[in-house]
């Protein structure tokens, strides 16, 4: 199984719990699309890679081929294991920072290219391993330790909407969504159809996850949920953005 329930109990011990923050919405994501993976029964051929941020911390959640790339590049890495192997199913997995900031232009030609890969991003909407900097989708007003007086939209830009800009830029036949770890069965169906788009090779799939991040946040549970219940779906709309046509029955 992707979550690795059979192996020695040593491995466990070194592996789970995650090593996460307590909170944090990475473990949730990971969870989930473990599940997906299982289900799918598509655990022999993933190729899952990590980013550098807390999403590196993902090296060893499942018992699947790994790779960990540079800051930004997952993307790449992934797309050329997927060009030398189309027989694998290649997850990149990231963090807005490797996403959007250094790996924005990695994310915006494999997506207009329609490279046939799967990218998840959990976005908390700040730099969580480093200290809790401003991010890309750090939100209008939200403070962070580079911006203590709120994000200043007029200096530094709107935060970048994601899956709306890959959605923009991808053919018909890619699959383009947002959950969020507040609906865990909705991300399930969202991170299971990105896999499905992959595996019936239609097209370049991308799920973006609401992530909580209360260490940076300096949040209780009850705050970090309205967080990410309430403020972040304010300006990051969940949904699909964008479901490949069904094929016409011959």
């Amino acid at each position: 199984m992707a979550l690795v329930p059979n192996m020695p109990q040593v491995w466990r011990q070194e592996t789970k719990p995650h090593k996460f923050c307590p909170g944090c919405g990475h473990g949730l994501v990971l969870k989930t699309l473990g599940e997906c993976i299982d289900e799918l029964g598509i655990q022999d051929r993933v190729i899952f890679g990590c980013d550098i941020g807390c999403s590196l911390l993902s090296y060893d959640f499942f018992n699947v081929d790994t790779v960990q790339t540079h800051h930004g590049r997952t993307t790449p890495v992934l797309t050329g294991i997927k060009r030398a192997r189309p027989d694998r199913i290649c997850i990149a997995y990231m963090g807005d920072g490797g996403g959007y900031a250094i790996g924005s232009q990695h994310l915006v030609n494999a997506a207009s290219r329609n490279e046939k890969i799967t990218v998840l991003l959990a976005n908390n909407c700040n730099y969580g391993m480093t200290g809790g900097q401003m991010a890309p989708t750090t939100l209008p007003g939200m403070k962070t330790e580079t911006s203590p007086y709120g994000r200043d939209v007029e200096q530094t830009g709107n935060p970048t909407q994601g899956p709306e800009m890959v959605a923009a830029i991808t053919p018909e036949n890619a699959y383009v969504a947002r959950g969020t770890i507040a609906n865990l069965r909705q991300l399930k169906r969202m991170i299971k159809k990105a896999l499905e788009t992959q595996i019936n090779g239609v097209g370049f799939s991308f799920v973006e996850a609401l992530s909580a991040c209360p260490t940076n946040w300096r949040t209780n549970a009850k705050d970090t949920w309205h967080f990410v219940e309430k403020e972040m779906t304010q300006y990051f709309k969940v949904g699909e953005k964008k479901v490949p046509p069904e094929k016409e029955e011959q």
